[in-house]
Protein backbone atom coordinates (compact mmCIF):
# COMPACT_ATOMS: atom_id res chain seq x y z
CA UNK A 1 0.00 0.00 0.00
CA UNK A 2 1.12 3.26 -0.74
CA UNK A 3 1.26 6.02 1.79
CA UNK A 4 -0.83 8.40 -0.34
CA UNK A 5 -3.35 5.85 -0.18
CA UNK A 6 -3.19 5.32 3.32
CA UNK A 7 -3.08 9.10 5.02
CA UNK A 8 -0.83 8.73 7.56
CA UNK A 9 -1.43 11.47 10.69
CA UNK A 10 1.16 10.92 12.68
CA UNK A 11 2.07 13.67 15.43
CA UNK A 12 4.97 15.55 16.75
CA UNK A 13 4.00 14.88 20.93
CA UNK A 14 2.30 12.72 22.98
CA UNK A 15 -1.26 13.68 23.62
CA UNK A 16 -1.50 15.61 27.33
CA UNK A 17 -4.62 13.04 28.29
CA UNK A 18 -2.43 9.88 27.29
CA UNK A 19 -3.54 7.83 30.17
CA UNK A 20 -0.89 5.04 29.24
CA UNK A 21 2.39 5.37 27.37
CA UNK A 22 1.00 2.81 24.84
CA UNK A 23 -2.33 4.69 24.21
CA UNK A 24 0.98 7.80 23.96
CA UNK A 25 2.47 5.91 21.62
CA UNK A 26 -0.50 4.72 19.13
CA UNK A 27 -1.88 8.62 18.69
CA UNK A 28 1.32 9.57 17.76
CA UNK A 29 1.66 6.98 15.32
CA UNK A 30 -1.39 7.52 13.81
CA UNK A 31 -3.07 4.50 14.77
CA UNK A 32 -5.62 6.15 17.16
CA UNK A 33 -7.04 9.82 17.70
CA UNK A 34 -6.73 11.87 21.20
CA UNK A 35 -10.38 10.73 21.67
CA UNK A 36 -9.47 6.47 21.18
CA UNK A 37 -11.32 6.64 17.79
CA UNK A 38 -9.72 4.41 15.11
CA UNK A 39 -7.56 5.72 12.68
CA UNK A 40 -6.88 4.07 9.33
CA UNK A 41 -3.76 2.78 9.87
CA UNK A 42 -4.89 1.57 13.20
CA UNK A 43 -7.86 -0.19 10.94
CA UNK A 44 -5.23 -1.66 8.85
CA UNK A 45 -3.91 -3.18 12.29
CA UNK A 46 -7.08 -4.45 13.21
CA UNK A 47 -7.77 -5.96 10.39
CA UNK A 48 -4.59 -7.49 9.86
CA UNK A 49 -5.30 -9.58 13.38
CA UNK A 50 -8.69 -10.42 12.41
CA UNK A 51 -7.87 -12.68 9.41
CA UNK A 52 -4.94 -13.93 11.71
CA UNK A 53 -7.62 -14.69 14.83
CA UNK A 54 -9.10 -18.30 13.76
CA UNK A 55 -7.97 -19.35 17.23
CA UNK A 56 -7.24 -18.31 20.71
CA UNK A 57 -3.29 -19.51 19.69
CA UNK A 58 -2.77 -16.22 17.48
CA UNK A 59 -2.22 -14.16 20.75
CA UNK A 60 0.50 -16.25 21.86
CA UNK A 61 2.57 -15.49 18.52
CA UNK A 62 2.17 -11.66 19.14
CA UNK A 63 4.62 -11.71 22.19
CA UNK A 64 2.58 -10.48 24.58
CA UNK A 65 2.72 -11.10 28.36
CA UNK A 66 -0.92 -12.62 28.68
CA UNK A 67 -2.90 -14.57 31.81
CA UNK A 68 -5.29 -16.89 31.13
CA UNK A 69 -7.97 -19.18 32.08
CA UNK A 70 -10.36 -21.83 30.03
CA UNK A 71 -12.77 -18.20 29.42
CA UNK A 72 -10.58 -15.79 29.15
CA UNK A 73 -7.00 -14.03 28.21
CA UNK A 74 -5.67 -10.72 29.98
CA UNK A 75 -3.36 -8.59 29.51
CA UNK A 76 -1.85 -7.29 32.96
CA UNK A 77 -2.06 -2.92 32.79
CA UNK A 78 -2.07 -0.53 35.56
CA UNK A 79 -5.85 1.02 33.98
CA UNK A 80 -6.94 -1.88 32.71
CA UNK A 81 -11.05 -2.22 32.91
CA UNK A 82 -10.96 -5.34 34.72
CA UNK A 83 -9.71 -6.55 38.46
CA UNK A 84 -8.30 -10.01 38.59
CA UNK A 85 -6.38 -12.17 40.21
CA UNK A 86 -3.52 -14.38 39.62
CA UNK A 87 -1.67 -17.01 41.74
CA UNK A 88 2.29 -16.94 40.74
CA UNK A 89 2.92 -20.08 41.81
CA UNK A 90 0.26 -22.49 39.88
CA UNK A 91 -0.78 -19.19 37.34
CA UNK A 92 -4.54 -19.78 38.49
CA UNK A 93 -6.27 -16.57 37.25
CA UNK A 94 -9.67 -15.30 37.10
CA UNK A 95 -11.65 -12.21 37.54
CA UNK A 96 -11.73 -10.98 41.02
CA UNK A 97 -15.23 -10.75 41.11
CA UNK A 98 -15.97 -14.30 40.53
CA UNK A 99 -13.05 -15.77 42.02
CA UNK A 100 -12.81 -18.56 44.16
CA UNK A 101 -10.53 -19.12 47.05
CA UNK A 102 -9.46 -21.53 49.71
CA UNK A 103 -10.82 -20.09 53.07
CA UNK A 104 -10.14 -20.79 56.76
CA UNK A 105 -11.80 -20.68 60.39
CA UNK A 106 -10.27 -18.64 62.18
CA UNK A 107 -11.18 -20.78 65.84
CA UNK A 108 -13.18 -23.98 66.45
CA UNK A 109 -14.52 -22.39 69.62
CA UNK A 110 -18.16 -23.92 71.19
CA UNK A 111 -20.79 -22.15 70.62
CA UNK A 112 -21.70 -19.58 73.71
CA UNK A 113 -24.77 -18.13 74.66
CA UNK A 114 -26.52 -14.79 72.95
CA UNK A 115 -26.24 -11.48 75.02
CA UNK A 116 -27.39 -8.65 73.53
CA UNK A 117 -25.18 -5.24 74.34
CA UNK A 118 -25.32 -1.69 73.96
CA UNK A 119 -23.32 -0.52 71.17
CA UNK A 120 -23.72 3.13 70.40
CA UNK A 121 -23.46 4.79 67.17
CA UNK A 122 -21.93 1.21 65.97
CA UNK A 123 -23.44 1.04 62.79
CA UNK A 124 -20.72 0.32 60.87
CA UNK A 125 -17.99 -2.87 60.79
CA UNK A 126 -15.18 -0.73 61.54
CA UNK A 127 -17.25 0.85 64.69
CA UNK A 128 -18.30 -1.91 66.04
CA UNK A 129 -15.12 -3.82 66.18
CA UNK A 130 -13.42 -1.23 67.69
CA UNK A 131 -16.58 -0.26 70.42
CA UNK A 132 -16.09 -4.00 71.54
CA UNK A 133 -12.37 -4.92 70.95
CA UNK A 134 -12.36 -7.29 68.54
CA UNK A 135 -11.54 -7.95 65.12
CA UNK A 136 -13.74 -7.99 62.41
CA UNK A 137 -13.55 -11.20 61.13
CA UNK A 138 -15.43 -11.20 65.01
CA UNK A 139 -18.21 -9.79 63.49
CA UNK A 140 -20.78 -10.60 60.98
CA UNK A 141 -21.67 -7.98 57.72
CA UNK A 142 -25.43 -7.98 56.56
CA UNK A 143 -26.43 -6.53 53.19
CA UNK A 144 -30.18 -6.36 52.44
CA UNK A 145 -31.42 -6.48 48.86
CA UNK A 146 -34.26 -7.40 46.85
CA UNK A 147 -34.66 -9.64 44.12
CA UNK A 148 -35.75 -8.50 40.76
CA UNK A 149 -37.49 -11.01 39.79
CA UNK A 150 -40.25 -11.91 42.74
CA UNK A 151 -39.48 -8.56 45.03
CA UNK A 152 -38.27 -10.84 47.68
CA UNK A 153 -36.17 -9.22 50.28
CA UNK A 154 -32.74 -11.30 50.53
CA UNK A 155 -30.80 -10.75 53.35
CA UNK A 156 -27.20 -11.85 53.40
CA UNK A 157 -24.17 -12.28 55.79
CA UNK A 158 -20.89 -12.29 55.32
CA UNK A 159 -17.81 -12.45 57.44
CA UNK A 160 -16.50 -8.92 58.90
CA UNK A 161 -13.46 -8.51 57.09
CA UNK A 162 -14.23 -9.47 54.23
CA UNK A 163 -16.53 -8.15 50.92
CA UNK A 164 -19.37 -8.95 49.19
CA UNK A 165 -19.48 -9.89 45.30
CA UNK A 166 -22.44 -9.10 44.07
CA UNK A 167 -21.59 -11.05 40.59
CA UNK A 168 -21.16 -14.29 43.27
CA UNK A 169 -24.88 -13.38 44.89
CA UNK A 170 -26.67 -12.73 41.34
CA UNK A 171 -25.34 -16.33 40.26
CA UNK A 172 -27.11 -17.57 43.58
CA UNK A 173 -30.26 -15.58 43.63
CA UNK A 174 -30.57 -13.88 40.57
CA UNK A 175 -30.72 -9.87 39.68
CA UNK A 176 -30.82 -8.34 42.71
CA UNK A 177 -31.32 -4.03 43.46
CA UNK A 178 -30.40 -2.51 47.26
CA UNK A 179 -33.24 -2.87 49.34
CA UNK A 180 -35.07 0.88 50.11
CA UNK A 181 -35.42 1.83 53.33
CA UNK A 182 -39.01 0.92 53.73
CA UNK A 183 -38.26 -2.73 52.50
CA UNK A 184 -36.06 -3.04 55.37
CA UNK A 185 -38.09 -1.54 57.95
CA UNK A 186 -40.42 -3.78 56.61
CA UNK A 187 -38.57 -7.08 57.09
CA UNK A 188 -37.86 -6.35 60.68
CA UNK A 189 -34.37 -5.38 59.88
CA UNK A 190 -33.27 -2.27 61.33
CA UNK A 191 -30.18 -0.38 58.98
CA UNK A 192 -26.74 -0.42 60.74
CA UNK A 193 -27.86 -3.04 63.38
CA UNK A 194 -29.24 -5.27 60.72
CA UNK A 195 -28.93 -9.37 61.38
CA UNK A 196 -31.09 -12.26 60.32
CA UNK A 197 -31.93 -13.28 64.14
CA UNK A 198 -35.79 -12.87 64.68
CA UNK A 199 -36.36 -12.58 60.49
CA UNK A 200 -39.25 -14.26 59.02
CA UNK A 201 -39.74 -13.30 55.80
CA UNK A 202 -37.14 -12.62 54.16
CA UNK A 203 -34.40 -15.20 52.00
CA UNK A 204 -31.17 -15.42 54.20
CA UNK A 205 -28.24 -16.12 52.21
CA UNK A 206 -24.48 -16.74 54.00
CA UNK A 207 -21.04 -16.71 52.75
CA UNK A 208 -20.18 -20.25 53.21
CA UNK A 209 -17.77 -19.20 55.77
CA UNK A 210 -20.11 -18.06 57.92
CA UNK A 211 -21.76 -21.93 59.65
CA UNK A 212 -18.18 -21.97 60.17
CA UNK A 213 -17.57 -18.83 62.03
CA UNK A 214 -18.87 -19.29 65.35
CA UNK A 215 -19.96 -16.25 68.14
CA UNK A 216 -20.12 -13.84 65.86
CA UNK A 217 -20.86 -10.23 66.51
CA UNK A 218 -24.31 -9.44 64.53
CA UNK A 219 -26.69 -6.57 64.86
CA UNK A 220 -29.70 -7.06 67.38
CA UNK A 221 -32.25 -5.53 64.53
CA UNK A 222 -32.59 -2.52 67.12
CA UNK A 223 -30.84 0.71 66.99
CA UNK A 224 -27.96 1.28 69.73
CA UNK A 225 -27.95 -2.80 70.18
CA UNK A 226 -25.93 -5.77 68.95
CA UNK A 227 -26.41 -9.75 69.63
CA UNK A 228 -22.53 -11.11 70.91
CA UNK A 229 -21.95 -15.22 70.34
CA UNK A 230 -24.71 -15.42 66.94
CA UNK A 231 -24.56 -18.98 65.71
CA UNK A 232 -25.67 -20.11 61.97
CA UNK A 233 -27.77 -22.25 61.95
CA UNK A 234 -28.52 -22.28 66.00
CA UNK A 235 -29.93 -18.53 66.19
CA UNK A 236 -31.11 -18.69 62.72
CA UNK A 237 -31.61 -20.73 59.61
CA UNK A 238 -30.21 -19.79 55.81
CA UNK A 239 -31.54 -21.33 52.67
CA UNK A 240 -28.52 -20.83 51.09
CA UNK A 241 -24.85 -21.12 51.92
CA UNK A 242 -22.14 -20.26 48.72
CA UNK A 243 -19.19 -18.88 48.02
CA UNK A 244 -20.16 -14.88 48.06
CA UNK A 245 -17.23 -13.06 49.39
CA UNK A 246 -14.42 -11.13 47.01
CA UNK A 247 -10.75 -13.06 46.75
CA UNK A 248 -8.59 -10.05 47.46
CA UNK A 249 -4.50 -9.94 47.79
CA UNK A 250 -2.81 -12.31 49.82
CA UNK A 251 -5.77 -14.67 49.78
CA UNK A 252 -5.08 -18.44 49.48
CA UNK A 253 -5.03 -19.81 45.75
CA UNK A 254 -8.05 -22.17 45.54
CA UNK A 255 -5.73 -24.83 43.61
CA UNK A 256 -2.67 -24.56 45.35
CA UNK A 257 -2.92 -22.42 48.69
CA UNK A 258 -0.36 -19.83 47.77
CA UNK A 259 -1.09 -16.34 47.98
CA UNK A 260 -3.01 -14.53 45.18
CA UNK A 261 -1.78 -11.61 43.59
CA UNK A 262 -4.51 -8.92 42.98
CA UNK A 263 -3.84 -6.66 39.86
CA UNK A 264 -6.11 -5.04 36.96
CA UNK A 265 -5.77 -6.00 33.35
CA UNK A 266 -7.72 -5.52 29.77
CA UNK A 267 -9.25 -8.26 28.55
CA UNK A 268 -8.41 -9.46 25.37
CA UNK A 269 -10.13 -12.29 24.25
CA UNK A 270 -13.31 -14.02 25.89
CA UNK A 271 -13.73 -17.68 24.95
CA UNK A 272 -13.61 -17.35 20.77
CA UNK A 273 -14.61 -13.68 20.82
CA UNK A 274 -11.30 -11.13 20.38
CA UNK A 275 -11.45 -7.53 21.50
CA UNK A 276 -9.23 -6.41 18.95
CA UNK A 277 -8.80 -2.55 20.23
CA UNK A 278 -7.54 -4.04 23.61
CA UNK A 279 -4.90 -6.30 21.96
CA UNK A 280 -3.95 -3.49 19.54
CA UNK A 281 -3.34 -1.49 23.10
CA UNK A 282 -1.30 -4.10 24.70
CA UNK A 283 1.01 -4.51 21.67
CA UNK A 284 1.56 -0.81 21.83
CA UNK A 285 2.28 -0.84 25.32
CA UNK A 286 4.72 -4.38 24.86
CA UNK A 287 6.38 -3.17 21.76
CA UNK A 288 7.86 0.48 21.46
CA UNK A 289 10.61 2.04 22.48
CA UNK A 290 11.49 6.26 22.70
CA UNK A 291 11.10 6.52 19.09
CA UNK A 292 7.70 4.72 18.17
CA UNK A 293 6.09 1.44 17.93
CA UNK A 294 8.27 -1.80 17.32
CA UNK A 295 6.10 -4.27 16.53
CA UNK A 296 6.91 -7.81 16.03
CA UNK A 297 6.28 -9.65 12.54
CA UNK A 298 3.43 -11.21 13.68
CA UNK A 299 1.57 -8.19 14.48
CA UNK A 300 2.60 -5.68 11.82
CA UNK A 301 -0.30 -5.18 8.96
CA UNK A 302 3.19 -3.98 7.26
CA UNK A 303 6.26 -6.14 7.07
CA UNK A 304 8.52 -2.93 5.22
CA UNK A 305 8.39 0.03 5.24
CA UNK A 306 9.85 1.68 1.87
CA UNK A 307 10.94 4.86 1.48
CA UNK A 308 13.12 6.52 -1.25
CA UNK A 309 15.42 9.86 -0.85
CA UNK A 310 15.40 12.09 -3.84
CA UNK A 311 18.84 12.31 -5.89
CA UNK A 312 20.54 14.65 -7.77
CA UNK A 313 21.95 12.46 -10.63
CA UNK A 314 19.84 9.11 -9.95
CA UNK A 315 16.15 8.47 -10.19
CA UNK A 316 15.50 6.88 -6.78
CA UNK A 317 11.93 6.69 -6.78
CA UNK A 318 11.97 4.59 -9.79
CA UNK A 319 14.45 2.13 -8.27
CA UNK A 320 11.87 2.22 -5.24
CA UNK A 321 9.05 1.72 -7.60
CA UNK A 322 10.25 -1.38 -8.67
CA UNK A 323 11.49 -2.71 -5.31
CA UNK A 324 7.70 -2.18 -4.14
CA UNK A 325 6.34 -4.77 -7.42
CA UNK A 326 9.04 -6.79 -6.08
CA UNK A 327 7.97 -7.32 -2.39
CA UNK A 328 4.24 -7.21 -3.62
CA UNK A 329 5.08 -10.35 -6.25
CA UNK A 330 7.16 -12.12 -3.23
CA UNK A 331 4.01 -11.99 -1.10
CA UNK A 332 5.45 -9.45 1.31
CA UNK A 333 3.19 -6.71 2.76
CA UNK A 334 5.07 -3.37 2.13
CA UNK A 335 3.63 0.39 3.12
CA UNK A 336 5.39 2.38 0.30
CA UNK A 337 6.22 5.76 1.15
CA UNK A 338 5.89 7.37 -1.65
CA UNK A 339 4.88 11.25 -0.34
CA UNK A 340 6.57 14.33 -1.00
CA UNK A 341 8.26 15.44 1.82
CA UNK A 342 11.81 15.38 3.70
CA UNK A 343 13.83 12.64 4.24
CA UNK A 344 13.67 13.56 8.22
CA UNK A 345 9.68 13.35 8.24
CA UNK A 346 10.03 9.85 6.40
CA UNK A 347 12.55 8.59 8.51
CA UNK A 348 10.57 9.83 11.38
CA UNK A 349 7.37 8.51 10.30
CA UNK A 350 8.39 5.07 10.14
CA UNK A 351 10.01 4.74 13.48
CA UNK A 352 6.68 6.03 14.96
CA UNK A 353 4.48 3.48 12.97
CA UNK A 354 7.09 0.40 13.66
CA UNK A 355 7.25 -1.76 10.95
CA UNK A 356 10.01 -5.02 11.39
CA UNK A 357 12.01 -3.78 8.59
CA UNK A 358 12.73 -0.28 6.77
CA UNK A 359 14.25 0.04 3.47
CA UNK A 360 15.69 3.20 1.93
CA UNK A 361 16.54 3.86 -1.29
CA UNK A 362 18.50 6.66 -1.67
CA UNK A 363 21.44 7.88 -4.51
CA UNK A 364 24.73 7.03 -2.39
CA UNK A 365 23.53 3.42 -2.01
CA UNK A 366 22.27 2.90 -5.40
CA UNK A 367 25.64 3.79 -7.08
CA UNK A 368 26.87 0.62 -5.25
CA UNK A 369 24.49 -0.97 -6.24
CA UNK A 370 22.86 -1.03 -2.84
CA UNK A 371 20.17 0.00 -0.26
CA UNK A 372 19.62 0.41 3.26
CA UNK A 373 17.90 -2.15 5.22
CA UNK A 374 17.24 -1.41 8.72
CA UNK A 375 15.55 -3.40 11.64
CA UNK A 376 13.09 -1.90 13.47
CA UNK A 377 14.04 -2.95 16.69
CA UNK A 378 18.09 -3.70 16.45
CA UNK A 379 18.48 -0.64 14.57
CA UNK A 380 21.53 -1.26 12.92
CA UNK A 381 21.92 -0.07 9.19
CA UNK A 382 23.41 -2.49 6.93
CA UNK A 383 23.46 -1.77 2.84
CA UNK A 384 22.50 -4.62 0.66
CA UNK A 385 23.09 -5.97 -2.84
CA UNK A 386 19.88 -5.42 -4.43
CA UNK A 387 19.93 -8.60 -5.49
CA UNK A 388 20.06 -9.73 -2.08
CA UNK A 389 17.11 -7.21 -0.77
CA UNK A 390 14.35 -10.30 -0.48
CA UNK A 391 16.62 -12.94 0.95
CA UNK A 392 17.75 -10.24 3.70
CA UNK A 393 14.05 -8.95 4.71
CA UNK A 394 12.94 -12.71 4.59
CA UNK A 395 16.25 -13.36 7.31
CA UNK A 396 14.73 -10.56 9.59
CA UNK A 397 11.52 -12.65 9.55
CA UNK A 398 9.13 -10.40 7.72
CA UNK A 399 7.83 -12.48 4.57
CA UNK A 400 4.02 -13.01 5.34
CA UNK A 401 4.40 -12.17 8.96
CA UNK A 402 6.25 -14.85 10.45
Amino acid sequence: MRCRDLPIQTQREFPNNARTQGFGWLVRAGCLTRENQLLPLGEQVLNWLRARSSDTSFLLRLSLPLLSNPDETYFPLSTGSAEIVNCPACNFTARRDIAPFKKTPFSQEAPLPLEKVLTPECPTIEALANFLNLPKEKTAKALMFTRVADGRFVFVVVRGDMTLSEAKLRQVVGEVRLATSEEVAKSGAAAGYASPVGLTDALIVVDDLVPQSPNLVAGANEAGYHLLHTNCGRDYTPEVAADLVLADAGTACPQCGNPLSLQRAEILAARSEFHFKEILLALAETHHDDKGLTLPPSAAPFQVYLMQVPGKELDTRAKAEEIYAALQAAGITVLFDDRDERAGVKFNDADLIGCPVRVTVGERGLKEGKVEVKPRRSGENQLVLLENIMEEIIKQGAQHGK
